[in-house]
């Protein structure tokens, strides 16, 4: 029986001061994605409990971190006792970056360390990206059209303190304000659009859009952003951007190899140049909450049997 250990950080114990808000899509992503391990075949699944989410998944076994352990010795003592990882930890601090390299990478679900490293950094992500011609808002900075400009953590996740500014001046002082605190952040053009995320189920030799999901956010008075929530699979299968989307997603991993597993893609649709790239999420994201029952397809067994895939061939 293949044994699975699946780490969420905020409702397995890594992170104590994190909001209800935030310890809910954590559950939220935690048990969708146990939900799927549990019927994949075979498959005896572990998930990590803290003291804020001590209830599991019925079938699956609840972990608890002893008192005083780092996340990052629980998840490698863990990983010794169970043949795969799954990980779900925010790229904000090196979390997820950490937790990667305390798994060996043939138990590892998910992406490589150096895609993860890569993705870690929008600064980075997004130069590597328009290096290989994929269009960031890196194409925007110049443009007489852009009236917006966005500052945020350069790691950050979901929204996290991110703010709009009307004019190029008060994104600039928001910035310094940030380097001064020695904060990581980037000042980026606001790319006027649909904001949207790509599901993507990625291998050594294939990248599978899942689905096109429509980002909700709102901005404050003061231009303070935030994420509001997904609507996942929103276009239909014949929405005519589909294909140049499926072309786009292959592109960007061609870009960044090391994508593997289920990654998110956070981009906005501009009217005229099409998909324009903001992110990329190395990890489960609050789109896979609800998409194995939405595509009538067992997602995490997906995952599992990509991976096994290429580990055979690997070693061939």
């Amino acid at each position: 029986m293949m044994r699975v250990f699946l780490y969420e950080h905020l409702s397995g114990g890594g992170a104590t001061n994190a909001s209800e808000e935030l310890l809910a899509a954590g559950r939220a992503m935690r048990d969708a994605v146990a939900c799927d391990l549990l019927p994949a075949g075979d498959c005896a699944v572990s998930v990590a409990a803290g003291p804020q989410a001590a209830e599991v998944p019925a079938d699956a076994r609840a972990v608890r971190p002893p008192p005083g352990i780092t996340a990052a010795d629980f998840v490698a003592h863990q990983s010794r006792v169970h043949d795969h990882v799954w990980v779900i930890a925010p790229e904000t601090d090196g979390v997820l970056a950490q937790l990667r390299r305390v798994v060996d990478a043939r138990r590892w679900l998910g992406c490589s360390a150096a895609a993860i490293a890569l993705a870690s950094s929008k600064q980075a992500t997004l130069a590597q990206a328009a290096a290989h011609g994929v269009a960031t808002p890196l194409d925007f900075a110049s443009s007489p059209a852009t009236r917006r400009w966005v500052v945020k953590p350069d790691d950050g996740a979901g929204g996290l303190a991110t703010r709009v500014h009307n004019t190029h001046a008060a994104a600039r002082d928001d910035l310094d304000t940030r380097q001064r605190r020695g904060e990581a952040a980037v000042l980026e053009a606001w790319v006027a659009g649909e904001p949207l995320s790509l599901s993507l189920l990625c291998s050594a030799d294939r990248v599978e859009l899942l689905s096109v999901n429509r980002q909700q956010l709102a901005i404050d008075a003061v231009g303070v952003l935030s994420f509001t929530g997904v609507q996942i699979n929103a276009w239909p299968d014949d929405d005519a951007r589909i294909d140049s989307l499926r072309a786009w997603a292959s592109r960007l991993a061609g870009a960044v190899p090391g994508l593997r597993g289920y990654v998110g893609i956070d981009l906005v649709w501009h009217p005229q140049r099409g998909p324009v790239l903001i992110e990329i999420n190395p990890r489960v994201t609050m789109a896979y909450v609800g998409l194995s029952a939405a595509l009538g397809r067992n997602l995490a067994a997906a995952v599992l049997a990509a991976h096994s895939h290429e580990a055979l061939h690997a070693h061939a």
